[in-house]
């Protein structure tokens, strides 16, 4: 049977989709909606055909496929779904099921959010990486050019499926971005989670850690839904990361949105030894386990001021200060240090030298 993770704002079952209550929501609460299927042209081939196969209430779904990439997850695109949402003539009672990774499902939630002021959306998150975080605690949207998710809304799908089984299509680049995000959540609040997670030598972690993962980020979801205090931990490694992944992208490089954070995690690590007395100790075994687990990234001196633009269009900052979520110790952060642009450059230069 499915796990149902703990939580008061988020419902998440995690296990075998076929044990899962998500055909009794199909056949009772939405017999009578229309059911549109968003994914990718990965998730189209890769995992479309199982739940086809596997669910004779999706024998009559309209599926809609985004094309992969995150310059795609723009307005444009959701434009073209909204219009299709139209021809299909979708009402507000209808239900919108994404499937794919963190793009699919931010994208999806938005497009549902925004669609007729709102219309119900599951979330089937097939990526390690959407699993653990893209997909839990209500955020949902789209780029707006290099700048990450500045168009979005806060808002719950009706449930989270995480079938394990999906793990099992992913490539170790993949494997690796969700890590990511599970070591950010060992980093920000659980030491023993942060050393178990690294203990596991598993291609695809253990379910019981991916369980942990999505329960710590459900805790602190719950306790601030709209992310007006200790939610903002989750953001931890992101400033930097995201300032990467917009650049990257703008050069057209290949990378995942994992590696991107996992940079900035190690950058924003050294800002916390400067600033949130990070013990150096600590700081070394964060460095240890980035430097030997993720490829380095083509970042130089010489594209730092560029980084630099790019944070400063962060959505958590105050005035000309850069504001992040700095540890204290691995298990344990702190929000809102706002940092001058100098003291970022000095931290990006200690890791990309």
């Amino acid at each position: 049977m499915s796990k149902q993770i703990a939580s008061k704002n988020n419902k998440i079952e995690l296990g075998m989709l076929s044990s899962s209550s998500f055909n009794l929501l199909l056949t009772t609460q939405y017999k009578n909606s229309k059911k549109i299927v968003i994914v990718d042209e990965n998730t189209q081939e890769e995992c479309w055909p199982y739940l086809l196969t596997s669910f004779e209430a999706l024998k009559e779904a309209e599926v809609i496929v985004l094309p992969t990439g995150e310059d795609n997850k723009v307005m444009e695109v959701s434009f073209q779904v909204w219009e299709a949402l139209t021809n299909y003539h979708i009402q507000r009672n209808d239900l919108v099921i994404n499937l794919g990774g963190g793009i699919v499902t931010d994208m999806g939630g938005f497009i549902a959010s925004v669609y007729k002021r709102g219309i119900d959306f599951i979330n089937i998150p097939t990526t390690l990486l959407a699993m653990v975080d893209a997909s839990v605690g209500g955020k949902t949207g789209v780029n707006l050019g290099a700048h990450k998710n500045q168009l979005g809304v806060f808002s719950m799908p009706v449930i989270t499926f995480c079938d394990p089984i999906f793990l099992n299509t992913l490539d170790d680049k993949e494997l690796l971005a969700g890590k990511a995000e599970m070591l950010k959540h060992g980093l920000i609040a659980s030491e023993d989670f942060f050393y178990r997670l690294n203990a596991d030598t598993s291609k695809i972690p253990h379910e019981d850690l991916i369980a942990e993962a999505i329960q710590i980020k459900a805790n602190i979801v719950d306790a601030d839904f709209k992310e007006q205090g200790d939610r903002k931990k989750l953001n931890f490694g992101h400033t930097i990361g995201h300032s990467i992944e917009g650049f990257l992208i703008e050069q057209e490089v290949e990378i995942t949105h994992g590696e991107c954070v996992a940079w900035g995690m190690l950058v924003e690590s050294y800002l916390s030894q400067e600033s949130a007395e990070l013990p150096p100790e600590d700081l070394s075994k964060i460095e240890s386990v980035i430097r030997s687990q993720y490829p380095e990234l083509p970042i130089q001196p010489a594209h730092f001021e560029t980084l630099i633009e790019l944070m400063e269009h962060d959505k958590k900052n105050k005035g000309a200060l850069i504001n992040f979520t700095l540890l204290n110790k691995i298990g344990k952060s702190t929000i809102d240090y706002q940092l001058e642009k100098d003291q970022v450059i000095e931290a990006l230069y200690k890791v990309f030298k």
